[in-house]
């Protein structure tokens, strides 16, 4: 097996050689200063990699254009919101239907069916046509 970070794998061999030589008895502190430094490791990828994401979506948006969406925090978005709605239509339609009874039904069902259905089609590009914008550097 190939390490991928050599020097993890040189604080790893030199924590099992420090045990080796220092006893059972230091196990938990040596077992604790290993998983800092795996910790710290671990904090350093995370950070590079969001500092990675966060530069390639500011150039999107320098560029104009909208950061990619992926289809998986598209369906938890509007999974979300569809929980979301049917939460509060539960007490809309009580409210609706014990102030004005069958039209207000209807209407408080209307009205989360429309909201419903703009989140649905918010990210449709038939359904919205995109504007021209002007850039700054054309007359």
């Amino acid at each position: 097996m190939e390490a991928r970070d050599p020097e993890l794998k040189k604080e790893l061999d030199a924590t099992l050689h420090a045990r080796r030589e220092l006893g059972e008895e230091y196990d938990s502190a040596l077992v604790e200063s290993f998983l800092e430094k795996v910790e710290q490791r671990l904090d350093g990828t995370v950070d590079r990699r969001v500092r990675r994401q966060l530069a390639e979506q500011q150039m999107v948006v320098a560029r104009g254009s909208r950061p990619p969406r992926s289809a998986e925090s598209n369906f938890g978005e509007r999974f979300g919101f569809g929980i979301i709605s049917l939460i509060l239509a539960v007490p809309l339609s009580a409210i609706a239907g014990a102030n004005a009874d069958l039209p207000g039904l209807i209407v408080a069902w209307a009205g989360i069916v429309g909201v419903n259905t703009v989140h649905a089609t918010r990210g449709w590009p038939w359904v919205r046509p995109r504007r021209e914008e002007k850039s700054d550097w054309e007359d």
